[in-house]
């Protein structure tokens, strides 16, 4: 598990490097998709965006065309890997649970000063549903934009009913895709969330923050960890009762006395011995 407490840095690690590695895949690229989609519509000349230097290039159809290829193709795989490769971990963190309108609601309801928040887990519930969301979203425009592709190079006498059928859906996923992606940005920019951007860019999140937003999530954790270090010192009790035992072997009668005590000739030898003995 790559969460864990850092207690002498006051950090707790709350995402590991490949899920860093996927929000920021899926993020650029997503950029990459907004303005190339934007670009191949004619408005680089019209809002002389082209006499942006290093911009001239967003004139060219093509140009646009190929590299919004491209990154579809990084967001695609990286969104495929996602779901399948924590799908095998069995993680369900962002998954949606029963009740997560209402604490939303009493999330957003503490941020005007309405009530107090109630404990959290690692993940706050109007996350898990922008999570849900968003997965539709990029399912819309994958779906979408893997019909108008099959068109463009496979098929151009597709059915034009299908054409604009992936077309709608396209700009439709598109549009959402922006306004989820502005609204992402205006939640971290909430004074209650900033403290998590650290955690966007690093992995990790200040530990008195997590205990104070994150309670539950903190106390499972610390939980885990207290478990680990009782078996760890179990570990340790049994093997020094294990080297006493050795110590205490290694101490007793050596081979040859316990031979001769056990030998055939050992009691002819005491009864002779005894013989020898002065009488009382």
């Amino acid at each position: 598990m790559t969460e864990k407490i850092l207690a002498d840095k006051n950090r707790v690690v709350r995402h590991s490097a490949l899920e860093l590695f996927e929000h920021w895949a899926i993020a650029l690229s997503g950029l990459v998709l907004l303005l190339t989609g934007i670009f191949e519509l004619p408005v680089a000349k019209r809002y002389y965006i082209v006499t942006v230097p290093g911009l001239g290039w967003t004139a060219d159809f093509i140009t646009s065309l190929y590299l919004h290829y491209a990154a579809a193709i990084v967001f695609s795989g990286v969104a495929l890997f996602h779901v399948v490769y924590h799908l095998l971990l069995g993680e369900k963190g962002l998954w949606p649970k029963r009740g997560d309108m209402a604490a939303s609601v009493q999330v957003i309801k503490s941020f005007l000063g309405f009530g107090k928040e109630p404990p959290m887990n690692k993940y706050l519930p109007e996350q898990r549903l922008a999570y849900v969301g968003m997965a539709v979203i990029i399912l819309m425009l994958i779906v979408s934009g893997l019909v108008k592709t099959y068109k463009n190079i496979y098929a151009p006498d597709l059915s034009w009913t299908v054409v604009l059928w992936a077309t709608w859906v396209h700009n439709i996923g598109f549009v959402l895709f922006f306004l989820a992606f502005i609204a992402h940005i205006a939640a971290i920019v909430l004074k209650p969330n900033r403290p998590m951007v650290r955690g966007i860019f690093t992995g990790k999140v200040r530990l008195d923050y997590a205990r104070h937003r994150h309670a539950l999530w903190v106390a499972g954790l610390e939980e885990a960890r207290a478990s680990v270090a009782m078996s760890q010192e179990r570990q340790k009790r049994d093997a020094a009762t294990d080297e006493m035992t050795e110590e205490s072997v290694a101490s007793g009668p050596d081979a040859e006395d316990d031979a001769l005590r056990n030998s055939p000739a050992a009691p002819a030898d005491q009864a002779e011995a005894a013989e020898k003995s002065p009488k009382d």
